[in-house]
């Protein structure tokens, strides 16, 4: 599933990124890699997603969620 598909208060694994080389390479610099796990923190109208990444939360836009493939990840308790 894509990431904007993502329901608010769920995590996600990433299993994959097709990005432009310069938006992948900032998102890792972020720490948002293949295998980590993200939470979708907020959806806005106009398609951005706020999610946390080990700790920290940042929005990205539309077309960057619609080309990072996620699965959900179970609770951890």
């Amino acid at each position: 599933m894509q990431l904007n598909a993502g329901e608010t208060g769920k995590r996600y694994k990433v299993q994959d990124m097709s990005l432009a080389l310069e938006i992948e390479r900032r998102m890792e610099a972020l720490g948002m890699t293949c295998g980590t796990v993200v939470t979708v923190m907020n959806k806005k109208r106009r398609g951005a997603v706020i999610i946390k990444v080990r700790g920290t939360r940042f929005a990205i836009g539309r077309n960057i969620a619609e080309n990072i493939q996620v699965k959900e990840e179970p609770d951890h308790e």
